[in-house]
């Protein structure tokens, strides 16, 4: 399974402004600046992140993104939800039924065949892995030096 970019983006996001809650809401050009992003590209992302009500968009001159939640009733799972859909990852089309199972008794697949089983289950573990993490988690993980260091050099940054 291959998720866009946008997901390594959005958490990252959710992650820096959670530790930069003091200086209000963060811009999306400084967002996009710090981490190299095209803008536009992001602020795309960031709202997907707003219509999932992980993040808050302020309006002008000095608005930005907030988080709309405290980082601890954020999971890893909202935010790939957001960017990529709620759709699972595999999607079973039931070829066994083609080609030479046109012929086949329809008692032949009254049951789920062992390819989406196994792939369901598959995707609900990864599911539930993503759904167990939130951002505070990442905060807590993260070494305070890169916190302060984020901070320190956040203060600096300019658009």
């Amino acid at each position: 399974m291959r998720m866009g970019e946008g997901v390594e983006w959005g958490i990252h996001c959710c992650l820096t402004i959670a530790w930069l809650e003091d200086h209000g809401p963060i811009p999306t050009a400084r967002l996009a600046q710090w981490f190299d992003l095209p803008p536009q590209y992001l602020k795309k992302r960031l709202q997907a992140l707003v219509r999932a009500e992980i993040l808050t968009s302020i309006p002008g001159a000095r608005g930005g993104f907030e988080l709309a939640r405290r980082p601890e009733r954020i999971t890893l799972m909202d935010v790939v939800t957001a960017i990529e859909g709620p759709d699972e990852a595999f999607r079973c089309t039931e070829i066994r039924r083609d080609g030479v199972g046109t012929t086949a008794p329809s008692t032949r697949f009254a049951k789920p065949c062992g390819v989406a089983t196994a792939m369901r289950k598959a995707d609900l573990a990864w599911r539930r892995e993503l759904a167990a993490q939130t951002i505070a988690d990442l905060m807590a993980q993260t070494p305070g030096t890169t916190v302060e260091w984020t901070r320190r050099t956040y203060a600096q940054l300019t658009v």
